[in-house]
């Protein structure tokens, strides 16, 4: 391989690894070496204990012996080191300047720490009932009210100054029926925003209790 190029990918190695921290191992191999030693550059090594000089993974060994001349990278797909660790792995096949692949970039990053966490989390938001659609809304009694007016009117379905009487009696039959009027002073609030007066509320009230 080229030394214009292996300085270039050990540069870019040597990014990487800062980038994602201690847990992104980076290698370098040479294609050209014998496949004991095609290490050439490596961050993080202690991530599955390898060092510059060591041989060949698989997916290395693979490329040397099938010698495709148009290998696609091997993008974000599990692998296992011999302790245990699981990783993220990318391979980036480099080609020299007739277009023959001589290096290989290799990604793996340790997200055995990441993985416990995701169990960890997914069993403490876990439900014995099937979640609903939307997670409710806890709501301070404060904004209540606000909260069911707005409800009401997504209801009926247009705004207030396009409603005609049918349309805000169903909105305050709504309201009537969730518990809007528990609220302290809410008859005056609801009376205001829906431009009607207050016996004019309790009237519209009144059509939903004598089933009018």
């Amino acid at each position: 391989m080229e030394s214009n190029k292996l300085d270039l990918l050990k540069q870019v190695a040597a990014g990487i690894a800062a980038q994602f921290g201690s847990s992104c191992e980076v290698v370098v191999h040479d294609l050209s070496r014998h496949p004991d030693h095609t290490i050439v550059a490596i961050e993080n090594g202690h991530v599955s204990g390898r060092k510059v000089g060591d041989g060949a993974s698989h997916v290395v060994i693979e490329q040397m012996e099938t010698n495709d001349p148009e290998p696609k990278d091997h993008l974000c797909y599990l692998t296992k080191t011999p302790d245990g660790k699981i990783l993220k792995s990318s391979t980036v096949y480099i080609r020299n300047s007739k277009g023959k692949v001589s290096a290989i970039l290799a990604i793996n990053y340790d997200i055995s720490k990441l993985v416990m966490v995701e169990s960890a989390v997914r069993e403490l938001i876990a439900t014995p009932e099937p979640q609903q659609a939307e997670p409710e809304k806890i709501v301070n009694v404060n904004d209540l009210l606000e909260d069911l007016i707005q409800q009401s009117v997504a209801l009926v379905g247009k705004p207030v100054a396009l409603m005609n009487k049918d349309d805000k009696v169903k909105a305050i039959q709504f309201l009537n029926q969730n518990g809007a009027f528990l609220v302290t002073k809410s008859g005056d609030k609801i009376a205001k925003y829906f431009g009607i007066s207050k016996y004019t509320l309790y009237s519209y009230i009144d059509l939903k209790q004598e089933g009018k």
